[in-house]
């Protein structure tokens, strides 16, 4: 099952808004849960969405309640950033939710930028199974150095892409290959790009990544 809110703990995030794109669900070949950052919302991620060039994905985009997930950053001790952490989990999971039977997981696609990207990595981390893919533009797994990655499950071959600057002010390069090796024992096929100098942004390069990764999904849709 997959991990949501606590019973009886506080959800600052239940209840906002969730933005679409693309076709009804029924229609597509594959959804995008796709995940915005700091001070960003669930229609400026969805930006996005043409750019990727994937006109049979559903795209649906999650609402931060005050445009942020999570209040301090994503390497802070994890109960600086309670109950805000486990309400954006949450909103993941309720995102799957809705897909339901009608997209499943195994053709979802779960994307973020940033806080975002940081939150796909740590959902799908806890919540290891079959993905359509892992999208992580400029994040990694949420917690100070020396967490424990226990996770249990396995990604059994998903496609998991994390790309990233070298000196990108926010997330350090360093945390960006550490998750990629996690991603890897859980069983994911990893792609990780180091861009030189990039700023903290989403690169032409990362974008064609993920254009192939939906289309590649579509194609398994039968």
């Amino acid at each position: 099952m997959m991990e949501g809110v606590p019973a009886g703990s506080g959800d600052p995030h239940s209840g906002s808004e969730t933005v679409w794109f693309g076709p009804p669900l029924d229609e597509a070949e594959n959804a995008v849960i796709l995940i915005h950052g700091r001070g960003d919302s669930s229609r400026g991620i969805l930006a996005l969405a043409p750019e990727l060039r994937s006109p049979r994905s559903a795209f649906l985009a999650p609402q931060a309640t005050g445009h942020v997930w999570y209040p301090q950053g994503f390497m802070a001790p994890m109960d600086l950033n309670e109950p805000w952490l486990s309400s954006a989990l949450g909103r993941i999971r309720v995102a799957f939710d809705t897909l339901g039977e009608v997209v499943p997981r195994e053709r979802t696609v779960l994307m973020g930028f940033s806080q975002g990207a940081c939150l796909a990595l740590e959902f799908a981390a806890r919540n290891a199974g079959v993905y359509g893919g892992i999208v992580a533009f400029s994040g990694g797994l949420i917690g100070p150095d020396g967490t424990a990655r226990d996770y249990s499950g396995s990604l059994e071959g998903t496609p998991v892409f994390l790309g990233c600057s070298d000196v990108d002010p926010h997330i350090p390069v360093g945390r960006v290959r550490d998750s990629a090796d996690v991603m890897e024992a859980l069983g994911g096929v990893v792609e990780t790009r180091i861009y030189p100098g990039m700023g903290h942004t989403v690169n032409e390069d990362e974008i064609t990544w993920a254009h192939h990764l939906l289309n590649d999904v579509g194609a398994g849709s039968g």
